[in-house]
C-alpha cells in the first residue's frame, strides 16, 4: 500500500524572524515597532524577534552579514530576506507578496 503524503499547508502563516544584535538597548527594532509591523502584516505573517544573545545558534544559522536582519520563512523554507529593518510600505507589501507564494 503506497504512503500518501499531504501537501504543505498553504494557509500556514509565514514567520518573519527579526534577528537583532545582543545587548544593544535602544537599537531597532523597538517593541512598539515590532507591534506596528505585526499590525500592518496582519494574520498572514507572524513577527518573531530573536536576540543574538538568547538565540545565538539560530541567528548564526541564517548567516546574515549584519544585524538587525529580517528573514521570512514558512515551514522551514526561506521566502525572503533583507538586512536592516522593513520600515517602508513597499517593503511591507513585498513581505506580504512573499508570504503568499510558496
Amino acid at each position: 500500500m503506497p504512503i500518501a503524503f499531504s501537501p504543505p499547508d498553504l494557509l500556514a502563516p509565514a514567520v518573519l524572524l527579526v534577528l537583532v544584535p545582543a545587548g544593544r538597548a535602544g537599537q531597532l527594532p523597538t517593541l512598539a515597532q515590532l507591534n506596528d509591523l505585526q499590525r500592518r502584516l496582519g494574520p498572514a505573517v507572524r513577527v518573531l524577534r530573536l536576540d543574538d544573545d538568547a538565540h545565538a545558534s539560530v541567528v548564526r544559522s541564517f548567516a546574515v552579514a549584519q544585524l538587525p536582519a529580517c528573514v521570512l520563512v514558512r515551514e522551514g523554507i526561506e521566502l525572503w530576506r533583507q538586512p536592516g529593518w522593513p520600515e517602508s510600505d513597499a517593503l511591507v507589501a513585498s513581505l506580504l507578496a512573499a508570504a503568499r507564494t510558496e
